[in-house]
């Protein structure tokens, strides 16, 4: 698959998703077989841009294969201020957020709220484009509620005011994330447009993956939460497409590994602590793969402000998890 003029390793797209596709996260899933990765939303408006954790958001320093940013906002000015300060520190391709529904962003206009006022949807994605030398791409909801579901016209839109891929989650905004994800609408919008399609939404499995794909016809799948504490998801995805058949699944020393190593990684790009807090998440997205763990083993890893302390106690909780579980069951369950 094809973004602008950059060629994608594979048609496997780990989703933006805030507080959690900073870049350990994303350096960890390409690692591990993503073909794009994007960060999480960066808000456009300009009192924010130079804000510590905005930087951080949009920090590339150090990270493998292509550079995605996402952009949020409703002012078409600012959000082409916004792509132009991220091209110019690095970005390789700028991703608009329209999809968004926390109620945060809506309540605000911006994200999939957009999706009510195709007009002013037109006048961002043009300004956007016309701004940058990069790729722009697009993420969008299959609309606001079911009763408005206008994801042809957006993709329409879109096309004409060259975007160079859309994204479509099966979802509209009010149904958040409840419910299962339709792909019909994602189906009719590949139908109706020649730019590359995303199909988003429930990807969970390797079956589901390649279904996806068969069904809706898009041109590559976008991965977000099943890839929480499962970076390698998208190796298993790639083998189960070019073999038919089910990859060896991670064991328990894969995991560890894999799991120490993010740890180390956030602790490097965050600071001690926050690296400490922030990794708490991940450790329980890791550990939910596994089966459950005593309170007395949970509590003290999400209570420390250690580095060190956090590395060994999680360390520790792995060796119960070997001794405990039989060794055919020793490896992930879906």
């Amino acid at each position: 698959m094809k973004i602008g003029s950059y060629q994608l390793q594979n048609n496997l797209i780990l989703a933006p998703m805030a507080g959690i596709t900073d870049r350990p996260f994303r350096n960890l899933c390409k690692q591990n077989g993503a073909g794009l990765a994007v960060s999480e939303m960066v808000a456009s408006n300009p009192a924010l841009r130079k804000h510590k954790r905005t930087l951080l958001k949009a920090d590339h320093t150090g990270e493998t294969g292509l550079r995605s940013v996402q952009i949020l906002g409703t002012d078409p000015e600012q959000m082409a201020d916004a792509a132009q300060f991220n091209a110019q520190r690095g970005a390789q391709i700028i991703d608009i957020n329209m999809g968004c529904p926390a109620k945060k962003v809506c309540s605000v206009a911006a994200g999939s709220a957009l999706l009510r006022d195709e007009e002013l949807v037109k006048r961002i994605l043009h300004k956007v484009v016309q701004s940058v030398d990069v790729p722009v791409t697009l993420k969008i909801r299959t609309g606001w509620d079911k009763d408005s579901r206008n994801a042809i016209n957006i993709a329409q839109l879109a096309e004409q005011s060259g975007i160079a891929a859309l994204t479509v989650h099966g979802r509209t905004r009010a149904c958040a994330f409840k419910g299962a994800a339709e792909y019909d609408t994602i189906k009719a919008v590949k139908a109706a447009v020649s730019i590359p399609v995303i199909a988003n939404g429930d990807i969970s499995t390797v079956e589901k993956a390649r279904y996806v794909l068969n069904y809706t016809s898009a041109d590559a799948i976008m991965i977000g939460r099943a890839a929480q504490g499962r970076p390698w998801f998208f190796n298993e995805i790639q083998h189960y497409l070019q073999t038919g058949e089910q990859a060896i699944q991670a064991d328990i020393n894969k995991i560890k590994n894999t799991l120490l190593l993010h740890l180390e990684e956030l602790y490097l790009f965050y600071g001690a602590l926050n690296g400490v807090r922030i990794g708490r998440k991940h450790i329980g997205w890791y550990f939910e793969h596994l089966g459950s763990l005593p309170a007395a083993i949970k509590k003290p890893i999400y209570q420390t402000i250690s580095p060190e302390t956090q590395l060994s106690l999680v360390s520790s909780a792995f060796d119960l998890f070997d001794k405990a579980l039989p060794q055919k069951q020793a490896a992930i369950k879906y």
